[in-house]
C-alpha cells in the first residue's frame, strides 16, 4: 500500500535544488511528481516518489547533505495542522508528545516513539517502507526537521545530548556536527535524537491552552487516514477535483503507480475509478452550483466534463432534475440505486 505525505514536504525543494545547481522541475519530472503540487501544500503525494526525488537530487548534485538542507529551511509551518497544535502546547514535552501523536496526519508512514529512561529521553524515528530501512536523505530530512522543531520551541541556544543515525558516516561528518550541535553517532542501532528529561519541562511562552484544545479536537476529527486503495484514491480524487485537475493518470502520479494498478485494486475492492469520481463530482457539484454567479461552463471544466452540455446530462441523470431547477429548490427523489438529493 502506498504511504502518502502532504506535498508541503516539497515547499523548499526548488530553492535547495537550485542552490546545488539542479533544475527542480526537471528533477520532479524524472520521478513523475506533478509540478502543480509545489503550489498546493495539502495535496497528498506518494512517499516513495519523494524519497526517489531526494536520493536522485543528492546523487546528481553531489550534495551528501541534501536532506539536511531541506530540514534547515523548514519548520513547523511545513507540518500544517500538526505544526499548529505542536506550537500551542504548554511545554516542550507536551509538544513532542503531540507531534508523536499526530504526525501520521502529515505523513502516514512516519512514527516517532518517545522513550523516557531516567534523565534521558529518546525520540526514535521510524519511516515505513518496502526497504529494510528508509533511504538516508529521507532520514536526514525527517530527523533534521524534528531537531528544527524542538529548537524553534526552545530558541537557538538548545542542543540535544546526542543524535544517532543507523547508516554509515558521510564524507563530511563536520556538517552533521554543525547542524545538530552535538555528538553524532553513525552505524547506530536506530535513528534517534537524545535529549535531557529536564528539557521536556521547558515551558513555551507563546502557548495558548484554549487554542491547543480547539486544534486537538479539530485534528482528532480528521486524523483517521485511509488505509485501503479505495480510501486513498478517494482522498486524492477529492483534492484534485477541487483544483480542477483530476484524471486517473494524475491520481496515478500522486500514488506513484500506473492507472492499471489503480483499476486492478479498485476492482478487487468491488468499485471503480469512475464510481469514485462520480461520487466526488456529485458531492462537489451541489456546492459549486449553489453560487449563482459561478458560470456553469467553469464548473463543467473544473469537474472534468468535455462540455457544459455533458455536465447537464450527467446532473439530470444523477439528481433527476436540471441544474436550473435545483437552484430553484427542486429536490426530486433519485432513481433506484442513487443517493437522495439531500444526501448528495
Amino acid at each position: 500500500m502506498t504511504d502518502l505525505i502532504r506535498s508541503a514536504g516539497l515547499s523548499y525543494y526548488p530553492e535547495v535544488a537550485r542552490s546545488v545547481g539542479l533544475d527542480p522541475r526537471q528533477m520532479m519530472r524524472k520521478v513523475r511528481l506533478p509540478l502543480a503540487v509545489l503550489d498546493k501544500p495539502d495535496t497528498p503525494i506518494a512517499v516513495t516518489s519523494l524519497r526517489r526525488l531526494l536520493e536522485l537530487s543528492a546523487e546528481a548534485s553531489g550534495a551528501e547533505d541534501f536532506g539536511l538542507r531541506l530540514a534547515e529551511r523548514g519548520g513547523l509551518t511545513n507540518f500544517g495542522a500538526v505544526g499548529l497544535i505542536v506550537r500551542e502546547q504548554a511545554t516542550v514535552g507536551e509538544a513532542i508528545e503531540a507531534f508523536s501523536r499526530f504526525i501520521h496526519v502529515h505523513h502516514d508512514g512516519m512514527k516517532l516513539d518517545v522513550v523516557r529512561d531516567g534523565k534521558t529521553v529518546t525520540l526514535a524515528l521510524h519511516l515505513r517502507g518496502r526497504q529494510p530501512s528508509a533511504p538516508r536523505q529521507s532520514i536526514d530530512m525527517a530527523i533534521g526537521s524534528i531537531h528544527r522543531i524542538i529548537q524553534s520551541l526552545f530558541g537557538s541556544d538548545w542542543r540535544p545530548l546526542e543524535v544517532h543515525l543507523h547508516y554509515p558516516p558521510p564524507h563530511d561528518r563536520k556538517r552533521y556536527r554543525d547542524f545538530f550541535s552535538c555528538r553524532v553517532t553513525f552505524n547506530a542501532d536506530e535513528d534517534a535524537i537524545l535529549l535531557s528529561a529536564h528539557d521536556m519541562e521547558r515551558r513555551i511562552p507563546s502557548a495558548h491552552p484554549l487554542i491547543a484544545n480547539y486544534l486537538r479536537k479539530r485534528i482528532e476529527a480528521i486524523e483517521t487516514r485511509p488505509t485501503s486503495w479505495e480510501g486513498k484514491v478517494d482522498e486524492v480524487v477529492r483534492i484534485l477535483l477541487a483544483s480542477g485537475d483530476c484524471t486517473v493518470e494524475r491520481v496515478a502520479e500522486h500514488l506513484a503507480c500506473t492507472r492499471r494498478t489503480i483499476h486492478r485494486h479498485l476492482a478487487a475492492s468491488g468499485t471503480s475509478f469512475s464510481a469514485i469520481l462520480d461520487a466526488q463530482r456529485a458531492d462537489l457539484v451541489v456546492q459549486l452550483i449553489d453560487d449563482p454567479g459561478r458560470p456553469l461552463a467553469d464548473i463543467a471544466t473544473q469537474l472534468g466534463f468535455s462540455a457544459q452540455s455533458a455536465m447537464a446530462r450527467w446532473f439530470r441523470g444523477r439528481f433527476g432534475c436540471t441544474i436550473t431547477a435545483w437552484r430553484k429548490g427542486v429536490r426530486p427523489l433519485p432513481p433506484a440505486g442513487l443517493p437522495s438529493a439531500t444526501a448528495a
